[in-house]
Formats: structure tokens, C-alpha cells, sequence
């Protein structure tokens, strides 16, 4: 298990779970990112922060520091 912030381009991962029980967690899990969902991280702005993740069919962009909140398991390709 990893967290997002470690995938490469172009990478999926399955979400596992979210860290924390405040604002931002609560902000992540309303975004899409729940246990079970497949993930896929995109790219980074060109200073590497954000970072750029398709979730649930969204395009959405997080900072470092949430991606790091969210735990993954990383996998080939999504589970459909």
C-alpha cells in the first residue's frame, strides 16, 4: 500500500482509505475519493504542485499534501 502522491503518469491505484476524519478528508470523500474507487493520476502542474487525478469519471486536482492523505493499493489498469 502507497499513498497517491507516489504514483507515476498515467498510473491507477484502488483507494483504500482516506487518512483523518476533518475537512479535508470529509472534502476528498465528497470529491470521489472513497474506498473501493479506482484512481488514476494524470500528470502535476509544471512546479509539481497540484497534482492532476481522474476519480469516479472527474478530472480533479489536489495538493500534495491531500494526495498524501489518500492510501492506495496500486494496480494495473481499473477493474470495470
Amino acid at each position: 500500500m502507497t499513498t497517491l502522491d507516489q504514483l507515476q503518469p498515467g498510473q491507477f491505484g484502488q483507494i483504500v482509505r482516506i487518512d483523518g476524519f476533518d475537512g479535508i478528508a470529509s472534502r476528498l470523500r465528497e470529491m470521489g475519493f472513497v474506498p473501493g474507487q479506482p484512481v488514476q493520476f494524470l500528470r502535476t502542474a509544471p512546479l509539481g504542485d497540484p497534482m492532476k487525478c481522474s476519480v469516479q469519471g472527474s478530472r480533479i486536482a489536489v495538493r500534495n499534501g491531500e494526495a498524501r492523505r489518500v492510501y492506495i493499493e496500486p494496480m494495473a489498469a481499473p477493474i470495470s
